[in-house]
C-alpha cells in the first residue's frame, strides 16, 4: 500500500506543474480582458500604429499603416481558432530538416522566418498564449531553431517556425527554407520579421530579395517595438515602408508592428492569419 501511495503522489507531483502551466494565460492575451483598458490603451493594444500617429508628420501618408483594420468584433472571431478545444485541437506536429522530411499537409499554411534573435519564437508563443500548453521553445540564444517546426491549428490551417538565418545560423538554411518557398503549393503567407529597435538589415534585405524571387504573398512584421524610442522606431518603421513601396512587388503594403511582451498587434496578427488562411470572413473589408 505505500508503494502504491508513493506512485500515485510522484504521478500527481509531476502533472501538477503541466496543471498549472496551462492555467497561466497572460491577462492581455484574451480580447475580452484586454476591453477593460482604457479606451486609449486598448487602441494602442490592438492597432499599435495608431499610438505613433501623433508623431508624425502631417506630409506622411497614414494609409499604408492601415489596410487592414478589423473590428474588434473581428478579431474576436479570429480569437477562436487560436484556443484549443476537444474538436479544435492546437498542438506541435512534427519537426523537419529537409523538404523531404516535410509532411504533406493540404490545410493553408503560414510560415515565419527572420534574423536569429529577433523574436520569431517568443512571438509564435504569444500567438498562441491561449493555449498555453503548445509547447513552442523560447531561448535567449541566437540561432536556437534549427529546424522547421509545424503547429497544427485543428483543421484550419498550419503554422511553421523556421530556423533563423544571420548569426549563428544553420548552414543549410537556404537549402532549408528556399526550396519550401518554392514549392509549398498550400502556403498561404509568409511572414518576415524585421527587430524594429535596429530595423533592415543586410541579412534581412537578402530574405526580403528571396521572398520577391519566389513571387510568394508575403508581410513584413516589425518586432519588439518595445524595446526602443519611439523617435528610433518611427525611423525604422519608415525607412523599412520606403523599401516595401519600392523595392517589393508581393509584399503586403502594411508592416505589422508587434511586440510579444506587452501584446501589442497580436490581436490583429492572429486576426490576418485567420483571414489569409480563410478561416474566417470579416465583415469589414479590407485590402490583403
Amino acid at each position: 500500500r505505500m508503494t502504491l501511495c508513493l506512485q500515485v503522489t510522484l504521478r500527481l507531483r509531476s502533472r501538477a506543474p503541466v496543471h498549472l502551466a496551462s492555467r497561466h494565460v497572460h491577462k492581455l492575451s484574451s480580447l475580452r480582458k484586454a476591453t477593460s483598458l482604457p479606451p486609449k490603451k486598448m487602441q494602442s493594444l490592438l492597432y499599435p500604429f495608431s499610438g505613433l500617429e501623433a508623431y508624425l508628420d502631417r506630409s506622411v501618408d497614414r494609409m499604408p499603416f492601415q489596410l487592414f483594420h478589423p473590428s474588434v468584433e473581428d478579431m474576436m472571431e479570429a480569437e477562436k481558432l487560436f484556443c484549443s478545444s476537444p474538436s479544435h485541437r492546437i498542438d506541435y506536429y512534427v519537426s523537419a530538416e529537409r523538404m523531404d522530411h516535410v509532411p504533406a499537409l493540404k490545410q493553408p499554411e503560414v510560415c515565419f522566418i527572420g534574423r536569429s534573435n529577433v523574436g520569431k519564437s517568443s512571438l509564435i508563443k504569444a500567438l498562441f498564449s491561449l493555449t498555453p500548453e503548445v509547447e513552442v521553445r523560447v531561448s535567449k540564444t541566437p540561432g536556437h531553431t534549427k529546424k522547421m517546426n509545424f503547429f497544427k491549428v485543428g483543421k484550419a490551417f498550419t503554422l511553421v517556425d523556421m530556423p533563423g538565418y544571420g548569426h549563428r545560423a544553420p548552414r543549410d538554411f537556404v537549402d532549408m527554407v528556399e526550396p519550401y518557398l518554392y514549392t509549398r503549393e498550400n502556403l498561404a503567407r509568409t511572414f518576415l520579421l524585421v527587430d524594429g529597435s535596429v530595423g533592415l538589415q543586410k541579412a534581412d534585405r537578402i530574405a526580403l530579395e528571396m521572398c520577391e524571387e519566389t513571387r510568394c504573398p508575403y508581410v513584413m512584421v516589425v518586432t519588439k517595438i518595445d524595446k526602443c524610442g519611439q523617435g528610433a522606431l518611427l525611423t525604422n518603421l519608415l525607412n523599412l515602408q520606403d523599401v516595401i513601396k519600392t523595392q517589393t512587388s508581393s509584399c503586403f503594403p502594411q508592416p505589422f508592428l508587434i511586440s510579444s511582451v506587452n501584446y501589442w498587434g497580436i490581436h490583429l496578427l492572429r486576426c490576418f492569419i485567420a483571414h489569409v488562411t480563410g478561416s474566417i470572413s470579416l465583415k469589414e473589408t479590407s485590402k490583403s
